[in-house]
């Protein structure tokens, strides 16, 4: 058993969207896929990865690095015998090998979506869904019936006034979604308030919208909205600033009493973000697609 090649190929995923800092206009993503020997059904089993929006594709790094350590490495080392499966461990232990520690932010969407990828051919060749994969070697068999979702929208969009950004907040409604979520930050302070108050008609209630400044605002910015945005009740504020800025979010807790969330965190600065942060920070959210990675901080936080 072995992996016989990867392959990625960078997409455009180019829009006209925009959030607080930056446009969509060139955007692009990775999509990996992770080939093995393992045959099913007459052919080769083969995990997929992608990254997330946001965060370009990651070719250039994967081939330059990463592709090579796994592909040279022995292929018994890579195997987890207990299982008679490919270890994801092992192989994320060789992607990292000769990497400097703190060097997350540079390499953790390349990386993750690799990981991804691997644990996608790891379901396969064990011929169950990846859900109950997990369940059955790390929770005892237990498996949530269910996971709680939320529709991430309300970009800046050319043209795109309250009538629209209600329209897409009614259809995410109409889809099933109870929460939704938008973005801030990108106009004045007064106008994200009655793009805010648009949308409260649409969802009826605060406790049903959340808002994401995709860390655009200094520490005087980040106040002047929590103060203007507290009365709504709103599900969760966030990522008002930097997400390294530890002492804004810190002393904005002081002007905030509504839960805030803070979201691509890197491995290492977990600890001191939740340090920091205070009580009312109550919610990490991330974009990383790599379940090893947070088979790791999750390991680390217990």
């Amino acid at each position: 058993m072995r992996i016989v090649d990867i392959r990625e190929k960078t997409v455009s995923i180019a829009s006209r969207i925009s959030n607080a800092y930056i446009d969509f206009s060139k955007m692009t993503c990775s999509a990996v896929a992770v080939i093995t020997d393992v045959v099913r059904d007459g052919k080769p089993v083969v995990g997929y990865g992608f990254n997330s929006n946001g965060r370009y594709g990651q070719g250039a790094l994967m081939r330059d690095r990463f592709f090579a350590r796994v592909l040279g490495a022995d292929p018994e080392t890579l195997i987890d015998h207990q299982q008679n499966n490919l270890d994801p461990f092992a192989i994320w232990k060789t992607l990292m090998t000769n990497e400097k520690p703190g060097g997350h932010g540079e390499r953790s969407v390349a990386v993750g979506t690799i990981d991804m990828a691997v644990w996608g051919a790891v379901a396969k060749i064990a011929d169950v869904p990846l859900w109950r994969l997990l369940a059955d070697r790390y929770r005892a068999g237990v498996a949530d019936e269910k996971v709680w979702v939320y529709a991430a929208g309300g970009y800046y969009y050319p043209g795109k006034d309250h009538s629209k950004l209600q329209a897409e907040m009614r259809g995410y409604l109409d889809r099933g979604y109870k929460v939704v979520k938008m973005k801030i930050g990108g106009v004045p302070l007064d106008e994200d308030l009655r793009r805010i108050e648009a949308v409260l008609e649409v969802v009826g209630e605060g406790k049903y919208l959340a808002v994401d400044a995709n860390g655009r605002f200094d520490l005087k910015t980040a106040i002047a909205y929590a103060e203007a945005i507290r009365p709504y009740r709103l599900f969760w504020y966030e990522e008002p600033g930097d997400p390294l800025d530890y002492a804004l979010q810190a002393e904005l807790t002081s002007h905030y009493d509504g839960p805030m969330a803070f979201s691509r965190i890197r491995m290492r600065a977990t600890s001191c973000a939740m340090a920091a942060c205070g009580p009312t920070a109550t919610i990490f959210s991330s974009t990383a697609p790599s379940p090893t990675a947070w088979w790791i901080i999750s390991a680390h936080w217990r």
